[in-house]
């Protein structure tokens, strides 16, 4: 170290700042320095040694969580570009100690809740001045933008030269933060003195230890009050009674979007890629830029060439060079994309600031770092099933009659039931069958902290996902809550958990008796039992439980859906008549015959006049889809429906209730002119003053139809259908496209294909 310089190298850096990092590694090589100390937390002390691991690719992140509540947790992220990591791979190159000198996470752990208050009554009182001092020197200079700012007074002028030029930048930085400081105060943090006090305790620590022959590197706004004359017991009075609480540590991978500020990170950065450009560029960094933006562009099948880039770098240059600028920044680079590149267009714009500007690298941590037992099991089903983590969003199509596939699909469904969010279910594309499974798969980095909190219920994902459930099944308060996970158990073969769940589920069926509740819990254990049978678990307790239930409905729901009901009440029961005999039609049938029971409950809904009219209709469509309403038992339902003495709201309820939703209602009116007939010669018939009441139903029963199907019922009743219906029934004729009776013969010669085209690969037919 130059003899000429009184104390120890204190560089205040920008934190994930590419300028800063290379005169970093420029002021160090000058230097050379006995030891470097790094603003982060001592606990991660006995990690920095992994930072020369090959397998530690950053951007990763030290964090720091309580050990008996992993939940509270914080990270110190660091990328290739960030000054403190260039710090500590010098270190290490170079062979001399590095260390952390903040203040421990034992104590910001354990005040984060006071601390996380202090600095909101902090941002209401500093107006922002100590939040981002870049702000307030760029402002100074003239600058609008404190990124353009940086770009040129740090980026542009190569501060990551020669040694002496290096330090002389960082001195000037450090006397406008002082200046700053004194313009403005410390603002009276109470966190950020106590932080300050502990470096400098860590500091005299070295100094003992290496004398003034060390280097400090913090950010920028401490090194005034690191270079401060304090005395020890002063140091010691703001350190003294703080709250702590004991900490593990580890490595975990991080992302560039992670560093964004966007992202709410509050010492991000608004473009990490592009950061990440400039420090690893070893020259004409506007070139080599705008060759990846038409890489980028290229694989989105847009027609970029090299005369693009080259008409692109000139733009940039010249845009520079009106400005004032030493050189293209990020600006007058996107700005020439989009006039070059882009034909003018944001959409395309808008693809290079989301993976170049801001970027989805993903850093990877070395297998020898510490991690939870959950996370290393995790971390092993990972590689054995070729599922990696990745910042990316990306979809997973599963087959789940294959057993790599099944596997991966147990696996993410069982890390949801822990918490970990790293794959949500979506809707299949081009299969509705139960064997298909998509998923949208997205690594975040918080998702290490979720797999912490979820090692208290085992060192596996199996039984940390088991043990959880047990957990949850005892603490639900409603039933639909245990059946939602009773399904989520059969869809993650946690089959050790099933009879928590299962004697939960059925102690709350059996006090539940509201049948509104009984009806919305059957059709997800319905769909547990489809789904367990597709995936080779065995749930025959829970068809037990879901055939006992569906007994419960058929007795409670006729006196449920004879009560008074506004018109919302009667709605949602006509929803939950359509859930229950979707699932009735999944249930295996018992002994008792429960589909013979739930016809004879729609029967009854059906026939009933107190039953509102959008229930009724249901019920008897319901029945004539199932074949166990004849047509002209139908015809005569609906002609009840329809009378005269009928109120029209209730008809119209009872039309909606028959043609509306996704049965396919127009469809059976296009090839049964009688039922058609029956609804126009009603609504030919509807007073006036009662028809603006009936026309919203109305609109929206029909309006629902595909526009074909509307355009032929126009073409029906432009025809005349309730002529063609009397006509038929003067001659007890069938409609056109229906036969009297059934022909057998006729029936069987299709059988074959039908059975072919319900078939799945495998031979077995699919659910």
């Amino acid at each position: 170290m130059s003899t000429a310089r009184k104390g120890p190298l204190l560089l205040g850096v920008r934190h994930h700042g590419p300028g800063s990092a290379r005169a970093v590694r420029s002021a160090l090589d000058a230097a050379r320095p006995a030891a470097v100390l790094i603003e982060g937390p001592p606990e991660g002390d006995a990690l920095l040694e992994l930072a020369a691991d090959p397998g530690m690719r950053p951007p990763v992140a030290l964090l720091a969580h309580a050990a008996d509540d992993p939940g509270r947790a914080a990270f110190w992220p660091l990328a290739d570009f960030s000054p403190e990591w260039v710090a500590i791979r010098w270190a290490q190159e170079a062979g001399v100690p590095v260390r952390f000198m903040d203040l421990p996470a034992a104590h910001s752990l354990a005040a984060a809740g006071e601390a996380a208050a202090e600095a909101d009554a902090d941002r209401a009182e500093t107006d922002g001045v100590r939040l981002d001092p870049l702000a307030v020197l760029a402002e100074t200079a003239g600058y609008d933008d404190p990124e353009r700012w940086w770009e040129d007074v740090v980026e542009h002028r190569g501060t990551g030269g020669a040694g002496e030029e290096a330090l002389g930048a960082f001195e000037a930085l450090g006397e406008a933060m002082a200046a700053l400081r004194e313009a403005y105060g410390d603002g009276g943090h109470r966190r950020d003195l106590v932080r300050e006090a502990y470096m400098r305790q860590r500091m005299r620590a070295a100094r003992r230890e290496f004398g003034d022959g060390y280097a400090v590197v913090c950010g920028a706004w401490h090194v005034p009050a690191l270079r401060a004359k304090t005395t020890v017991a002063a140091d010691r009075a703001l350190l003294t009674g703080l709250a702590k609480v004991k900490v593990e540590t580890t490595w975990v991978p991080w992302t560039h979007r992670r560093l964004a500020r966007a992202g709410g990170y509050g010492a991000g950065i608004t473009s990490p890629g592009w950061y990440a450009h400039l420090f690893s560029a070893p020259d004409r960094p506007v070139e080599r830029w705008l060759t990846k933006v038409a890489g980028l562009l290229r694989e989105e099948d847009r027609q970029v060439s090299s005369a693009h880039v080259i008409e692109a770098v000139r733009l940039a240059e010249t845009l520079a060079a009106m400005r004032g600028r030493p050189l293209p920044g990020l600006t007058e680079t996107l700005e020439a994309v989009r006039a070059v590149m882009c034909d003018g267009s944001d959409v395309p714009l808008a693809l290079v600031e989301d993976r170049l500007v801001v970027g989805d690298v993903l850093g990877e941590v070395p297998d020898a770092a510490p991690v939870v037992p959950l996370q290393r099991d995790l971390t092993r089903l990972q590689k054995s099933l070729r599922l990696k983590a990745e910042a990316q969003e990306r979809e997973l199509e599963l087959d789940l009659r294959k057993d790599t596939d099944a596997a991966k699909s147990l696996l993410l469904h069982r890390l949801r039931l822990l918490g970990i969010g790293w794959g949500t279910p979506t809707a299949s594309r081009g299969s509705t069958g139960t064997f298909r499974e998509t998923w949208r798969l997205r690594w975040e980095p918080e998702l290490s902290v979720r797999v912490a909190e979820a090692g208290i219920w085992g060192t596996t994902v199996l039984a940390a996902a088991t043990a959880k459930s047990e957990a949850d099944a005892a603490g639900a308060g409603e039933l639909g809550e245990v059946t939602a996970l009773a399904e989520r158990c059969l869809l993650a073969g946690l089959s050790e958990a099933l009879p928590a769940v299962l004697r939960a589920l059925a102690d709350r069926a059996a006090l539940d008796t509201d049948v509104a509740k009984l009806a919305k819990a059957l059709p997800a254990l319905a769909r547990s039992l489809r789904y367990g049978d597709v995936r080779g678990t065995d749930a025959t307790a829970l068809g037990t439980v879901a055939a006992g239930l569906a007994e419960r409905i058929c007795v409670a729901l006729p006196p449920a859906c004879a009560a008074g009901l506004d018109a919302d009440a009667a709605a949602e029961l006509r929803g939950h008549v359509d859930g229950v005999h979707t699932a009735v039609g999944l249930l295996a049938d018992t002994g008792d015959g429960l589909r013979v029971r739930w016809s004879a409950v729609l029967r009854t809904l059906a026939a009933r006049d107190t039953v509102p009219g959008v229930i009724r209709g249901r019920a008897a469509r319901l029945l004539l889809d199932d074949g166990r309403l004849e047509a002209e038992e139908t015809a005569r339902l609906m002609g009840l429906a329809l009378s005269p003495a009928a109120p029209p709201a209730d008809a119209a309820g009872w039309i909606e209730g028959f043609a509306g939703g996704s049965s396919g209602g127009g469809t059976l009116l296009v090839h049964d002119e009688r039922l058609l007939g029956l609804i126009d010669s009603w609504l030919t018939g509807v007073p006036e003053r009662a028809f603006t009441d009936v026309l919203p139903l109305l609109r929206r029963t029909f309006g629902a139809y595909e526009p074909g199907v509307k355009r032929t019922l126009g073409e029906l009743v432009r025809r005349g259908p309730a002529a063609a219906a009397g006509a038929a029934r003067a001659t007890d004729r069938a409609p056109e496209g229906f036969a009297p009776d059934l022909d057998p013969e006729r029936a069987d010669a299709v059988t074959e294909l039908v059975r072919m085209l319900l078939a799945s690969p495998d031979g077995v037919a699919a659910a």
